[in-house]
């Protein structure tokens, strides 16, 4: 905001000196002329401003070091610390290109041709699409006639019921079986219990309650599928993908916690305020109705509570009402803000803990349940045939997951503290151990705790020997993380980027143990279903995506080893022409038939770039056929057009020609001002690629996932295009 305000003073002081007045207070009439002035939109009205805040001595001339200040004025609004620093450099760069004859000015007109050539100069940029305007929309269906408008309007109701169709049928599906399944079991008992005489003393209370208890024992057993991940992950690269949305499974996991919450407030909440009081004041010609499943004496109410099923349900009860509480986002993202120490009670690690007492409450599940009132046989407990097979998996899964983390324990072979508070670990890859680009592991550190695991996508690629992850340190566990290695192991000299060709040894004594699991399915790991691909990535979500960038390039050189083996061995021109792309994760290589790939970083901090500068030099030196196209956006950035970034556009422009580097991320790839235009991103991209299918992957916020399935969903209706949107949040 400061920065802002002295920008602010810059530009009324320039409007000043063109009144050639010097103005300690303005009035009415004045700031109302000011305004016109700096809300004309005209080019040559805001090339005069800008030319007006430059020349300070209002000589006409602009000098080096005018032209100096004023970058380092319009780094400072944008909060761009490490042009300020170079501010001189770039001042040299305009006057050398504007200033031939080296007389140490420039003039308004030759500013004006630099502004108008910037186009020219930003050709660095390979374009997304060489079309112009009007032929983005020749893939874009148009509004026909009048007399055709109606029958139009039908047609895309029809189209978008369609595509609604095509896109959820597989979540219907899902949901509407287990409705069903849950209806089906409440009705089941219901009817049941209707038929009892204990019906006649407590009434449709105890036929609610054992309806509900019915859909509560289905729903504690299902509740642990979504999360058995090694199951899922298996699943994922079956055909029942085809059929069963696993993207969504941690969507349907709190659909059924919803429904347990709904189950156990029926359950408890007719015994305790409807069954209990009406047993307790029963007359003695009812109370005979029941004596054999509550005993000769009539029960007090503390009784029933002290009893096996009381204590069990009461317990249950407890138990998960902390658990989901500490579940839900407020307190799981430390929205809770709670005095000391209940502030102890927010968090991941709060989320984690209580989380495992559920194990109690599943302990305490099968005691109720065989224990429960008004059953006698030994058949008619069935809460241990709900719970068996999906417990039985789930436990299996955690013992596979603690045999597999001890054999793949790793050993670190490289540590980088990036801006951004963003800790790079690269690791050896233990033996054995494959994974698809967009997947992610969990990592342990037993010197933080030995039992937290923490879930980082890999940014490494399949074919590296290595594995890698980027941690955005801000949580406890993180933290942590970071202060170890800062405090023990970084020296000065060790702090710097993160490179992917140059892997450093380090002495693994002194270094912090690190456990690995997984690796584990994610909705990125399909990319390679698709003939296109669209990556969006919000600041750190850009991680599950690099991977799939190094793995494309890798295929890359891959292609071109085999083709200039072909041409050594004097194969056939059509032969090494057919090659496509093969992921090289393993010796079987399995052809997909992604041809291109579309990669939309956009962030905050300037120093966000530095995390995958590696990866963007090499995609922007290898890649020669132009399958990759990079495109960054910084959002801190007041956008292309403002007056704060005129300079700093045109900078970026004449050392990107000159040199092939971007002044803000310090690579070959151009960085954008401001947040994308995505609807103009999806109409380039369907105007390029009609007919093919396209595969949308993000991972940020839920607020723009929505502006991105909404769009992918409105091109699928207006083109021949296909978009699929999946989505990851972070």
């Amino acid at each position: 905001m400061v920065d802002s305000k002295e920008f602010a003073v810059g530009l009324f002081d320039a409007l000043a000196r063109r009144r050639r007045q010097s103005l300690e207070r303005i009035t009415k009439e004045e700031l109302h002329d000011f305004w016109v002035q700096i809300s004309d939109q005209s080019f040559d009205a805001r090339l005069q401003i800008f030319f007006d805040i430059v020349d300070t001595n209002v000589d006409g001339r602009i000098t080096r070091k005018e032209v100096q200040e004023l970058i380092v004025l319009s780094a400072s609004a944008n909060k761009l610390s490490k042009l300020k620093e170079q501010a001189e450099e770039y001042a040299a760069l305009i006057m050398e290109e504007l200033d031939p004859e080296n007389l140490g000015y420039i003039e308004l007109w030759q500013l004006e041709a630099l502004l108008l050539q910037r186009d020219n100069y930003m050709n660095y940029s390979r374009p997304l699409s060489t079309a112009s305007g009007a032929g983005w929309s020749q893939n874009i269906t148009s509004g026909g006639p009048r007399g055709h408008r109606r029958s139009c309007g039908w047609r895309r109701m029809a189209a978008a019921a369609r595509l609604a169709v095509q896109e959820n049928w597989r979540r219907a599906w899902v949901v509407a079986l287990w409705v069903v399944a849950m209806a089906g079991l409440f009705v089941w008992k219901f009817v049941q219990y209707r038929r009892r005489a204990a019906f006649h003393v407590m009434g449709y209370c105890l036929t609610t309650a054992k309806g509900a208890a019915e859909t509560l024992k289905l729903n504690m057993a299902l509740v642990l599928l979504p999360v058995c991940r090694n199951t899922l992950t298996w699943l994922r690269s079956t055909r029942v993908r085809l059929f069963v949305p696993f993207d969504d499974s941690i969507t349907f996991h709190k659909m059924i916690a919803t429904a347990i919450v709904i189950g156990t407030l029926l359950h408890a909440g007719n015994h305790l305020a409807c069954d209990f009081p009406r047993v307790i004041g029963a007359s003695p010609k009812k109370y005979r109705l029941v004596a054999r499943d509550f005993g000769p004496v009539k029960p007090t109410y503390r009784g029933l509570l002290t009893g096996v099923e009381g204590v069990t349900g009461v317990g249950m009860v407890v138990l998960m009402a902390v658990s989901f509480t500490l579940a839900t986002h407020r307190f799981r993202k430390n929205g809770g803000r709670l005095p000391f120490p209940l502030n102890r009670l927010t968090g991941f690690n709060a989320f984690w803990y209580s989380h495992h007492l559920l194990a109690v409450a599943y302990g305490l599940l099968v005691v109720h349940g065989y224990y429960m009132f008004l059953v006698h046989k030994w058949y008619q407990r069935t809460t241990w045939m709900y719970l068996s097979v999906p417990l039985l998996l789930y436990v299996g899964e955690r013992t596979l997951r603690a045999f597999r983390s001890k054999a793949y324990s790793v050993k670190i072979l490289k540590v980088s503290l990036l801006p951004g508070s963003v800790l790079t670990l690269t690791m050896s890859k233990p033996h054995g151990f494959r994974y698809r680009s967009g997947q992610y592991i969990f990592l342990q550190c037993p010197t933080i705790s030995p039992f937290e695991w923490h879930p980082f996508s890999i940014t490494s690629a399949p074919g590296d020997d290595y594995l890698s992850v980027h941690i955005r340190t801000s949580g406890d566990w993180t933290q942590e993380l970071k202060r170890i290695f800062l405090e023990n192991y970084f020296s000065p000299r060790s702090i710097g980027r993160a490179t992917f060709n140059e892997i450093g040894s380090m002495d693994q004594r002194s270094l912090p143990r690190l456990l690995v699991d997984g690796p584990y399915g994610a909705p990125a790991q399909d990319f390679r279903n698709y003939d296109v691909l669209l990556l969006v990535g919000l600041g750190i979500g850009a991680t599950p995506f690099i991977s799939i960038l190094r793995d494309l390039l890798n295929n890359i050189k891959l292609a071109e080893e085999l083709m200039d083996l072909a041409l050594e061995t004097s194969r056939s021109e059509d032969s090494s022409n057919s090659f496509s792309f093969s992921t090289s994760s393993s010796s079987k290589k399995r052809p997909y038939r992604t041809t291109r790939a579309y990669f939309y970083w956009v962030t905050r901090e300037p120093g966000s770039f530095e995390w995958f500068k590696g990866v963007m030099n090499d995609v922007a030196e290898m890649d020669k056929k132009g399958v990759i196209e990079l495109h960054n956006y910084l959002t801190s950035v007041y956008e292309e057009g403002d007056a704060r970034t005129t300079l700093l556009t045109m900078v970026q422009a004449l050392n990107h020609a000159k040199h092939g580097v971007d002044i803000v991320s310090g690579t070959r790839v151009r960085t954008h001002f401001a947040r994308p235009n995505w609807k103009e991103v999806f109409a380039k991209i369907a105007s390029k690629h009609p007919g093919a299918t396209v595969g949308v992957f993000y991972c940020g916020t839920p607020i723009l996932a929505k502006e991105l399935k909404r769009l992918s969903h409105e091109m699928c209706q207006k083109t021949t295009t296909r978009f699929h949107f999946h989505k990851e949040y972070f």
